[in-house]
C-alpha cells in the first residue's frame, strides 16, 4: 500500500471519528447514560463486524487463544478505558477540557512508539506534535482564555482518555504483525462488548429499541462511526507508524468543530479558526514524504513479540 493511500484510510478514519456526537447527543435526548451509550457503540459494532466477515468471506477470522492480549489491549484497556474515562472526564471539567486531555494521545503513542517500535522522533513529528497540540487547545477554546476548574479525579480521567486512546495504536500494531486489520477490527469490539454488556445495564432500556429513530441513531454510531471509521484507521496503520497515525487522526476535532457549525448552528471565532489551520498545517507536515525508506516493521514487531 502507498503511504499517500495510507494517509487516506487513516484521515477519513477520523473524520468519520469526528461526526460521532452527531450519535451520541441523539442517543442521550432518548435516555441512555454514557455507559450505555459505549456497550451500544461496541456491542452493535461487533455485531455488523461479525455480520460483515460472514458476508464478504463465509466465515469468522479465527485467532490464536495466546494473542488474546493483543485484543484485550485493543478492545478494554483502549476502546472501554478510553471511552469510560472521556466521559467522565466531561462531567467533571467539561467538553472543552476533557478534549484537550484527550488529545495527549499523539505524546503518549510518540513516547510508546519510540520505547516499543524503536521510532526516530524526527523534527516533523515534534513540529506537528506541538502544531496538534496547540492547535486542539484553540479548537476547544481553551485558549486564549482558560477558566476551567480542574478537579484531580477529572483530570487524571482526562489523561487517561488520552492514555487508552494511544493504546489502540500501540495494541494495533502488535496484533498487525499477525493479522488482517478486518481480524484485527473485529475482535477489538467483540472483546469490549463480552467486557461492557453484563455492567452497563442495557437490558433495562429494552423498550427504547422499539423506536426507529434511535435505531439510526445506533446504525450511525455503530456503523459510521465505528465499523467503518475502525477498519480504516487499522488498514491505514498497516503502512503508517503508529506515533504519525495518531498525529494525523487529531483531524477529528475539525471535523467535530465543522459538524457543530453546520448542524447545530455554533459560531466558529477567529481563535478556533486559527486552530483548524494549525491542525490541517500538522496533517500536512506529518504526511510529507521523507527521504529514508519505511522500515519493514511487521519483521520488527514479530522480534518484539
Amino acid at each position: 500500500m502507498s503511504s499517500g493511500k495510507a494517509y487516506a484510510y487513516i484521515i477519513f478514519g477520523a473524520a468519520l471519528w469526528g461526526i460521532i456526537g452527531i450519535f451520541v447527543n441523539s442517543l442521550y435526548r432518548f435516555g441512555f447514560n454514557s455507559l450505555e451509550v459505549v456497550a451500544i457503540r461496541v456491542s452493535f459494532a461487533s455485531v455488523f463486524l461479525i455480520l460483515y466477515a460472514l458476508i464478504k468471506n463465509k466465515r469468522i477470522p479465527k485467532i490464536h487463544w495466546r494473542d488474546s492480549k493483543y485484543f484485550v489491549g485493543t478492545g478494554i484497556l483502549s476502546i472501554v478505558f478510553f471511552n469510560l474515562c472521556l466521559f467522565y472526564s466531561i462531567g467533571e471539567l467539561g467538553l472543552s477540557v476533557a478534549s484537550i486531555l484527550l488529545y495527549t494521545a499523539p505524546a503518549f503513542v510518540t513516547l510508546f512508539s519510540a520505547l516499543l517500535f524503536k521510532e526516530k522522533v524526527n523534527w516533523r513529528k515534534g513540529t506537528a506534535l506541538v502544531f496538534t497540540l496547540a492547535g486542539c487547545m484553540l479548537v476547544a477554546g481553551i485558549f486564549p482564555s482558560f477558566h476551567a476548574s480542574l478537579t484531580i479525579t477529572g483530570f487524571l480521567a482526562g489523561i487517561g482518555s488520552g492514555l487508552g486512546y494511544a493504546l489502540y495504536s500501540v495494541f494495533g500494531k502488535f496484533a498487525l504483525s499477525k493479522y488482517s486489520s478486518m481480524t484485527v477490527t473485529a475482535y477489538t469490539f467483540i472483546f469490549a462488548a463480552v467486557f461492557m454488556l453484563p455492567i452497563s445495564g442495557l437490558r433495562d432500556k429494552a423498550n427504547l429499541f422499539t423506536n426507529g429513530a434511535v435505531w439510526l441513531s445506533v446504525l450511525g454510531l455503530g456503523v459510521l462511526s465505528t465499523v467503518f471509521s475502525y477498519i480504516l484507521y487499522t488498514k491505514g496503520l498497516e503502512a503508517v507508524e503508529a506515533s504519525r497515525a495518531s498525529i494525523l487522526a487529531t483531524i477529528e476535532p475539525v471535523v467535530a468543530s465543522l459538524a457543530g457549525i453546520i448542524i447545530y448552528h455554533e459560531k466558529l471565532s477567529l481563535w478556533q479558526g486559527a486552530g483548524i489551520l494549525l491542525i490541517l498545517s500538522a496533517v500536512f507536515v506529518v504526511s510529507e514524504k521523507t527521504k529514508k525508506k519505511s522500515k519493514d516493521y511487521t519483521a520488527t514487531f514479530r522480534k518484539t513479540v
